[in-house]
């Protein structure tokens, strides 16, 4: 008995493995939920706009597929936060459900120690985002409009579809009966007032489109038909019919500006990276500018609006994390889809209190950039309060 010596631990050795285990496994989770979120909205949106389009050959298959991995940067600004947010409610779930966080606070660590490795992934995945939704994100959407643009002024006839009602361009609705390769059929065309009232309707048995560089306007030719004019004030009154008039050839221009923006216009300010919203800010401001001192207070509250939006959403990821890790080891749960649905509710909550908040845009005086904050203040507070009680117990 004299000659046994006690074991000595080596404790930093055995918390930097720990470490070690819960960063890899946070990692490793968060960056499938990513993925798996990411193919979710990429194809959400896909089938929303690409896939259509694609079968009706109004986009080639190339343009289709860059269009396509254009959107992976802009929904990584949605997926990020709810996708670490469900790698640490899914991980440490599962430990606490194996009594490893027992283990781990029975052999000395804490909750500050615990949590060390998974707050740093937060830290690296909030300068992810920040790159994301200042740079990469903007960029994309902005190149997604201008492919966009192109394949409309390259072969604008192929956004034709027959037997379809088009209302894309604003003041009408356009019904093309018969679509045989460029030639088209059957026209029925409806003029709208500003109150969506019918004030002119022409029919006309064949015609085509035309595009104008210069001015970027579609011209739609018609050939062989007849118009009707209601009143303008009472459009809606038949009592009173007028004749219709006949024409050989007529023809009504379509400006393409009102469904993607004029051509080579400025950019939205949704799509500008943080560089140029900093060059469009100070271009507000220089007084040598023809502006409005309104449309200056415009601008700028909109790009202050843009700016802590990409910030909020940024940031929402050290916030979410921050409140998924005291959830995740009091869940216990191994189960996915419980872990899962939690993690989603969260952030829907953030994103809602978000739109809410930027939905007060058109109310400068209440500071929506700032409201956009709240969230992630909420989310803090409640995080720091889970984990000061959960370091006592």
């Amino acid at each position: 008995m004299g000659n046994c010596r006690p074991v000595k631990t080596k404790g930093p050795l055995t918390v930097s493995i720990f470490h070690r285990y819960i960063f890899f496994g946070v990692a490793f989770t968060c960056a499938g939920a990513i993925g798996v979120l990411v193919f979710i909205l990429v194809m959400g949106n896909a089938m929303r706009d690409l896939f259509q389009l694609f079968s009706q050959g109004q986009l080639s298959l190339m343009t289709s597929g860059e269009m396509l991995l254009l959107l992976i940067p802009f929904v990584l600004s949605y997926a990020l936060p709810l996708g670490i947010l469900t790698g640490v409610l899914l991980t440490l779930g599962r430990l606490s459900a194996d009594h490893e966080i027992i283990a781990a606070r029975s052999a000395g660590i804490g909750l500050i120690r615990l949590s060390a490795p998974i707050l740093f992934l937060a830290v690296l995945g909030v300068a992810v985002s920040l790159v994301m939704n200042f740079h990469y994100a903007p960029n994309a959407k902005a190149r997604y409009r201008e492919i966009l643009q192109d394949a409309v002024r390259t072969n604008p006839l192929s956004f034709i579809v027959e037997r379809s009602f088009i209302r894309e361009f604003p003041g009408y609705v356009i019904y093309v009966g018969r679509k045989q390769a460029d030639q088209l059929g059957d026209f029925w065309i409806w003029e709208l007032d500003d109150r969506e009232r019918v004030v002119k309707f022409i029919r006309a048995q064949s015609g085509k489109f035309e595009f104008n560089e210069k001015d970027n306007f579609l011209i739609l030719v018609l050939n062989r038909g007849q118009s009707e004019f209601r009143s303008s004030d009472t459009p809606e009154d038949f009592s009173r019919p007028r004749p219709a008039l006949a024409f050989d050839r007529a023809s009504i221009q379509l400006p393409l500006q009102q469904i993607f923006g004029a051509h080579k216009e400025r950019k939205r300010v949704g799509e500008m990276n943080l560089r140029e919203l900093l060059v469009e800010y100070r271009r507000l401001r220089d007084p040598e500018e023809d502006l409005t001192e309104t449309e200056r207070e415009v601008g700028r509250q909109e790009i202050r609006l843009v700016i802590q939006e990409d910030l909020t959403l940024a940031y929402s990821v050290f916030s979410l994390t921050l409140l998924g890790i005291p959830l995740g080891i009091r869940v216990s749960r191994k189960e996915t889809s419980a872990n899962l649905g939690l993690a989603v509710v969260l952030a829907m909550g953030f994103y809602f209190m978000m739109n809410m908040a930027g939905m007060l845009e058109k109310y400068p005086e209440l500071r929506p950039d700032l409201l956009l904050w709240v969230p992630n203040i909420l989310y803090q507070i409640i995080g720091f309060t889970m984990c000061y009680r959960f370091g006592r117990t």
